[in-house]
C-alpha cells in the first residue's frame, strides 16, 4: 500500500505530466497555424518563421506523444523523456525568439514560452 504521501506525488507528477502535454499540443496547434500563414516563397526572414514554426510543431508534437505513451518510469525512460523536454524547451525558447520579431505572432510566442516553461516544470518532477 501507498502512503498518503507517495499518492500525493504520483498525483502532482501526472497533473505536471498532463499540463506539460497540453502545452505542447496548444503550441505545435499555434506554431503550425503561424507557419500555415507564411508564403513559402515569402522573403528569407518569414521564411525563417515558416520554418522554426514547422520545426517547433513537429517537436511539440513529438513531446506529446510521448508523454502520452511513456508508460513506467525507468531510469531509461525516464533519461529519455528529459532528452525529449529538454530538446522541446530550447527549441520553444529559440522558435520565441523568431516569433517576437514578426508583428501577428504575439500568440504564438507567448505559447512557445509557455510550452517551454511547462517543460522546465516537468522536467523538475522527474529529479
Amino acid at each position: 500500500m501507498t502512503s498518503t504521501a507517495s499518492q500525493q506525488e504520483l498525483v502532482q507528477f501526472l497533473e505536471d505530466r498532463f499540463a506539460c502535454a497540453q502545452a505542447c499540443t496548444e503550441c505545435a496547434r499555434t506554431c503550425a497555424l503561424r507557419a500555415s500563414l507564411v508564403d513559402p516563397d515569402a522573403a528569407e526572414d518569414q521564411e525563417l518563421v515558416r520554418r522554426k514554426g514547422i520545426l517547433c510543431a513537429e517537436v511539440c508534437d513529438t513531446a506529446c506523444r510521448v508523454l502520452s505513451e511513456q508508460g513506467g518510469m525507468d531510469e531509461g525512460a525516464e533519461a529519455a523523456l528529459r532528452v525529449q523536454l529538454e530538446w522541446t524547451r530550447s527549441v520553444c525558447l529559440e522558435c520565441a525568439q523568431v516569433f517576437d520579431r514578426h508583428p501577428g505572432a504575439e500568440d504564438a510566442a507567448k505559447a512557445c514560452r509557455a510550452c517551454a516553461r511547462a517543460c522546465t516544470d516537468f522536467m523538475s518532477t522527474l529529479d
